[in-house]
């Protein structure tokens, strides 16, 4: 009788360890601290962002926009440029404006559920961001270094496809990121030290085993990342290098000048993004790493439209077109 009892209270007991486990796992929102608690800089961070997101919203639409309405823009560097500056509006979209409607209301809460659609969209828009990148480096290498060839190489079909293999990629990977962090278990902490949340900060408020995920992010990280990176670095060293063969000082500088503005853009991003990513979560500081995410999440959506369009003359001229009827 005595073994039957303990037998009985033993199995209810892991029953009850089950429940509780359950019940920690079930959590229903989190807290997104953002950058500060002070509240005289809330007023100050609002603005900023809000500007931030409106210059973002409105420069890549204008893109759109122009490219859209001007059949002479229909080239592929130009359809690659609508591309990235629609997942730009997405990216700031999906962080910026929860973060200012939780500082106008002053709650900091964003429930379990859309914490996990944050994290899913984010990473997909920031992985179309990578390969687009990637993508038009490689038409500028082609332009620039194999002029002759261009039209031949840089087809409609072959455009056609290098964008829906960065959507299948991005979507693919977004979707390994995210059923990754739903099979982890959380307990009491449920502070996001963040502006967002992101997928680094919560794998750390995990109570469950955090390694498969980490290993995920890291192989994601060198392969996603590390291999556009290069291919970007080699496409401009093509570039350069020809570009240095130019005879005109004025076309040379001129030329450079373009190439460098670029290359700033692309390493803002990359650096920062690869530095988040790649870290190890036990010396990564909380505050670097939201700081280092306004470069690639807001700031880097935000110069796009300056660098690779706002100095054209033909996107210029189309929007001169559109909003006023004339050349």
């Amino acid at each position: 009788m005595h073994d039957c009892v303990m037998l009985f209270l033993s199995y209810f007991g892991s029953h009850i360890d089950d429940m509780e486990l359950e019940n920690e796992t079930r959590i229903s929102e989190f807290l997104l601290l953002g950058f500060s608690e002070e509240s005289e800089l809330q007023p100050f961070l609002f603005g900023l962002f809000l500007s931030m997101y409106l210059v973002t919203i409105l420069g890549n639409q204008l893109i759109i926009l122009a490219v859209s309405s001007d059949s002479h823009l229909h080239t592929p560097m130009y359809f690659f440029l609508t591309n990235l500056s629609f997942v730009d509006i997405c990216i700031t979209s999906t962080t910026v404006p929860k973060m200012l409607v939780n500082i106008q209301t002053q709650r900091k809460v964003i429930t379990y559920e859309s914490c996990i659609i944050q994290i899913y969209f984010f990473l997909l828009f920031i992985g179309l961001d990578n390969f687009f990148l990637t993508v038009m480096a490689y038409d500028r290498f082609v332009a620039i270094c194999h002029p002759l060839h261009y039209t031949v190489i840089m087809n409609p079909l072959l455009c056609g496809l290098l964008v829906l293999v960065s959507w299948v990629m991005s979507a693919l990977h977004s979707l390994l990121e995210t059923l990754m962090v739903l099979r982890l278990s959380f307990c009491t902490k449920l502070e996001i030290p963040h502006f967002f949340c992101e997928i680094n900060q919560m794998i750390q408020l995990a109570c469950s085993d955090t390694f498969p995920n980490n290993m995920v992010i890291y192989f994601a990280g060198m392969l996603l990342g590390g291999a556009p990176l290069a291919g970007v670095l080699y496409s401009y060293s093509k570039i350069v290098s020809s570009i240095w063969k130019i005879s005109s000082t004025a076309g040379k500088y001129k030329a450079f000048s373009t190439c460098a503005s670029h290359l700033l853009v692309v390493s803002l991003f990359y650096c920062t993004v690869l530095g988040v990513y790649l870290s190890s979560p036990a010396t990564q500081s909380s505050h670097a790493s939201a700081v280092a995410s306004v470069m690639y999440a807001v700031v880097t959506p935000m110069l796009n439209p300056f660098i690779y369009s706002l100095r054209n003359k033909d996107i210029k001229g189309a929007i001169n077109i559109f909003f006023r009827g004339k050349p």
